[in-house]
């Protein structure tokens, strides 16, 4: 390397530390003409603005109206410097355009505005380099205080990955090694729908499961298809094989699955067991389209406690996915010691609350 290079490098390097600096003197300047005003000090100014600390609520009040009366807004650039956080926190999730996922993404984005977070997207393949990236790239460049991952199955490698940026990683679901997870219980929430056809005098009973259900015993598909064996086990049934299909958890996957398990020559089930609501509901249309009576001729119950599930009479087992987002906020700003401890604490592994409502589509099984 030339003697220029390494004078333009090393003067580089010196511009950008005396930015810093002033960047951290101007933050602290403007911090000083609120805390002036306010008549507090700096530090109490900067936990008024910031959010982080205890403050009465007539101090904050106070340095809320000084910083409005001089038009201070705070920089979380700036403040980064001085604190080390960035006030953004990174969302993995694997669909954007699914109910449950976007009801979750509106209580983790509210949840984290109320905090003073922002909230970076990312929208995660199911492999591939685009989700390599992810992991190994973009949430590198990025600066993020923390990751949530929202129903997604995370391998080792990518776990490990999240581990050496130092941040905290926690899971709403899917699968994984993370420390920190919350989740219903889907093998209960199988037992329950099933149990409920069950108690209606159902015998043969089908399942549409999510796609990958029975290789991947720990995803959700998987756990909600293991609840529906052991009910069918527990009450003596065996389901045939051909009334078990899987297909990706969506209107279109169920309403294809159905017509497929339906349409087949020989006897019907007499219920269905659908893994979401929206596969319910492709199914309702299925069996409308094949002239089979719901619920006379089939009870349908789903998962999930879709919006739309009052409309089509659903009975379905309710989570509650924005409540789930709002909760997986609660625990990163309590691993980063940023509010109250959060109940259920990430060790806990007590499940996030379900129950099953009982509706016009699921009735006892004909004679």
């Amino acid at each position: 390397m030339s003697f220029g290079n390494r004078f333009h490098i090393r003067r580089s390097w010196q511009y950008t530390l005396l930015g810093a600096a002033r960047r951290r003197e101007a933050l602290m300047a403007a911090i000083s003409d609120v805390a002036r005003l306010a008549g507090v000090s700096k530090a109490t100014a900067s936990r008024a603005l910031s959010g982080r600390g205890y403050v009465a609520d007539d101090t904050r009040e106070r340095v809320v109206a000084a910083a409005a009366t001089i038009g201070y807004i705070a920089s979380p650039d700036a403040a980064g410097l001085v604190t080390g956080r960035t006030k953004n926190v990174g969302v993995v999730i694997p669909f954007v355009n699914r109910w449950f996922f976007g009801e979750v993404l509106e209580g983790i984005e509210r949840a984290l505005l109320a905090a003073g977070y922002d909230l970076t997207l990312y929208n995660l393949a199911h492999s591939g380099p685009e989700r390599n990236r992810v992991f190994e790239f973009f949430l590198a460049r990025k600066r993020v205080d923390a990751v949530i991952a929202v129903g997604v199955d995370l391998s080792e490698h990518e776990v490990s990955a999240l581990e050496l940026r130092e941040k905290p990683l926690v899971c709403l679901g899917g699968s994984g090694g993370a420390a920190a997870r919350l989740a219903v219980d889907d093998r209960a929430v199988g037992q329950l729908a099933t149990e409920h056809l069950l108690h209606l005098g159902h015998t043969r009973i089908a399942h549409l499961a999510g796609t990958g259900a029975g290789e991947a015993p720990a995803t959700v598909p998987g756990r909600r298809q293991l609840g529906f064996f052991e009910a069918m086990a527990a009450a003596g049934l065996t389901p045939s094989p051909a009334d078990v299909v899987e297909t990706e958890m969506s209107m279109p996957g169920g309403y294809r699955a159905a017509l497929q398990l339906l349409g087949h020559p020989g006897p019907r089930p007499t219920a269905l067991f659908a893994a979401s609501d929206e596969v319910a509901f492709g199914a309702m249309r299925a069996a409308e389209r094949l002239g089979i009576a719901v619920p006379r001729e089939l009870s349908i119950v789903g998962v999930d406690g879709h919006e739309y599930a009052e409309m089509f009479d659903l009975t379905t087992v309710e989570q509650y996915p924005g409540e789930q987002g709002r909760a997986v906020v609660d625990v990163v700003l309590r691993l980063l010691g940023d509010g109250a401890e959060a109940d259920p604490l990430p060790d806990s592994g007590a499940p996030m609350p379900t129950r099953l409502v009982v509706r016009a589509s699921s009735t006892a099984a004909p004679r």
